[in-house]
C-alpha cells in the first residue's frame, strides 16, 4: 500500500471514528446546571462524578413555575440523558400499564372495582380467581394498581400485562408518542418470548356473578424488537454456574428516562401536554392515582403492610437511603424499579408547607463487580446513597430558588389512609 493510499485510509477511518464521535456527543445531553450541582458536592458524588459511564447515570430535573392563574410551565435539565442509551427498565413499566387499564375499563364501562378473574389456556400461565388482600377477597383493575403503586407488586402487573396483550400495551403507547419504550414481557417470571406473547382468557363479572365483559386468549404477532444486540456486565450467573461474558437484554424491556416523565407529566399535569398524549381518564381516576402514587405502605388498609414496608420503600429519591419516618409536610407521587443492578426513580416531589413542587428522575447502575444474576448488587451502598443524595441537593436547591408566584397545590392534598 503506497503513503497516498494509507494516507487516504487513516483520513477515511478518521472521518468514521469524528462521525460517530459527534452522533455520540449529540445523542447524550448534559446541562451545567446539574453538572455544577454535583461537582459542588463530591463528598456525595465524587466516584460517580468522576467515572459516571460505569454507573451509567442518566437524571433528569424539571423545574416548574406557575402563572397568574397557577398553569405550570416546565424547564428540564439533563445529565447524560440519552433515549437510545440501554438501561434495563425493571418496575417503572408497571406505570404505564396501569394507566392502560384504567383506559381500557373507561373504554369498556366498566369500574375498576370490577372482579376480575382470570384464567389459563397452558403456555405456562396461571389463574386467578381470588386475592386476599382484597376487602371483598376479589380481583380488580383497581386493587392490582393500587398494589403495583404502593410496593410494586410483580404479580398485578403481570395480571394487567395479561389484560391488555403485548400488541396493545405497545401500539397504545406508540399512538400516544411515547415511542421510546419496548415492553414486552411480564415481571419475575421464567417464560420465554413466545410465551410472553401469549395471554391468558379474562372475564369481569359484577356482584351477583354476571359476565361484563370477557376476553379470550391473545397472541400477539408484532412484537416491538431492539434494533441490534443488547449485551451489559462482565457476566452473569445461569443456575449455580458464572458464565464470563456480557449477559443478553435484546429481549427485555426499555423504557427511556424521557419517557417515564413525560408519563408521569401526563398524568399529573393533564391540561399541560398536548391531546394526543394524554390518557383517557376520569376525574376520579386521577384522584385515585393521585392518592396511589404518593400513598405510604403503612397508610393502607386493604392490602395491609408490616414494618418491612418502611416509609421509602418505594420512594427513593430524596428518602432512599433512610428508612425513619416519612416528612409529613412532603409528598412524593412516583415509580421506581430495581433489577439487574439497576435502580430508577421517577417522581414528582411536592413541599406543601414551603410551596416546592419539582420532577425528578434518575437512573444509577449499582453493579460493582460486573457479574449479573448473581443477587450481589449495590444498592445499599451505592445506588440509594446515591438517589438520596441526588433529591437532598435538588430539594435545597428548589428550596433557594426564587419563585414569582407560590404554586396553589391543593389538588395533590389527597387523604393518603385507606
Amino acid at each position: 500500500m503506497s503513503l497516498t493510499q494509507r494516507s487516504l485510509r487513516f483520513l477515511c477511518v478518521l472521518c468514521v471514528y469524528l462521525c460517530i464521535s459527534a452522533f455520540k456527543s449529540s445523542a447524550q445531553q448534559t446541562d451545567k446546571l446539574l453538572a455544577d450541582l454535583l461537582a459542588k458536592n463530591a463528598d456525595l458524588f465524587g466516584p460517580i462524578v468522576r467515572n459516571p459511564a460505569k454507573y451509567d447515570v442518566q437524571i433528569l430535573y424539571t423545574q416548574i413555575d406557575r402563572d397568574a392563574q397557577n398553569r405550570p410551565s416546565f424547564k428540564t435539565y439533563r445529565y447524560r440523558v440519552d433515549k437510545t442509551r440501554y438501561f434495563y427498565p425493571a418496575s417503572t413499566v408497571k406505570f404505564p400499564a396501569a394507566l392502560l387499564a384504567l383506559e381500557k375499563l373507561n373504554q369498556l364501562k366498566i369500574s375498576r372495582d370490577a372482579a376480575m378473574l382470570t384464567d389459563s389456556a397452558g403456555y405456562g400461565q396461571t389463574a386467578v380467581r381470588r386475592d386476599t388482600t382484597a376487602q371483598n377477597g376479589l380481583p380488580s383493575v383497581a386493587h392490582y394498581v393500587k398494589k403495583i403503586l404502593l410496593v410494586s407488586d410483580n404479580d398485578a402487573f403481570n395480571r394487567l400485562y395479561e389484560l391488555l396483550g403485548q400488541c396493545a400495551i405497545n401500539e397504545q403507547l406508540y399512538a400516544k408518542g411515547y415511542e421510546n419504550l419496548r415492553i414486552v414481557h411480564r415481571l419475575e417470571s421464567a417464560m420465554t418470548p413466545d410465551q410472553n406473547r401469549r395471554t391468558n382468557p379474562i372475564r369481569f363479572v359484577d356482584n351477583t356473578g354476571k359476565t361484563l365483559y370477557q376476553q379470550p386468549a391473545q397472541v400477539c404477532d408484532r412484537t416491538p424488537k431492539a434494533d441490534g444486540v443488547i449485551l451489559r456486565g462482565d457476566g452473569f450467573m445461569r443456575r449455580d454456574t458464572l458464565v464470563r461474558q456480557p449477559f443478553n437484554f435484546t429481549e427485555k424491556n426499555f423504557f427511556a428516562l424521557e419517557e417515564q416523565q413525560n408519563i408521569l407529566k401526563a398524568v399529573l399535569f393533564p391540561e399541560a401536554v398536548p391531546a394526543q398524549q394524554r390518557f383517557n381518564l376520569t376525574t376520579d381516576d386521577y384522584n385515585f392515582l393521585y392518592h396511589h402514587l404518593s400513598q405510604l405502605p403503612r397508610e393502607s388498609t386493604y392490602p395491609r403492610y408490616d414494618s418491612t414496608y418502611y416509609d421509602s420503600y418505594c420512594k427513593f429519591l430524596l428518602t432512599g437511603d433512610q428508612k425513619g419516618p416519612f416528612p409529613k409536610n412532603i409528598r412524593i407521587f412516583n415509580k421506581v424499579g430495581d433489577a439487574y443492578g439497576y435502580l430508577l426513580d421517577n417522581a414528582y416531589i411536592v413541599d406543601f408547607d414551603k410551596g416546592i413542587e419539582f420532577m425528578l428522575a434518575a437512573v444509577i447502575y449499582s453493579n460493582e463487580d460486573g457479574i449479573l444474576n448473581d443477587s450481589k448488587y449495590d444498592y445499599d451502598t451505592v445506588g440509594m446513597p446515591f438517589m438520596g443524595n441526588l433529591g437532598r441537593i435538588i430539594y435545597e436547591y428548589e428550596a433557594s430558588r426564587k419563585r414569582t408566584r407560590k404554586p396553589d397545590l391543593q389538588k395533590f392534598k389527597v387523604k393518603n389512609e385507606k
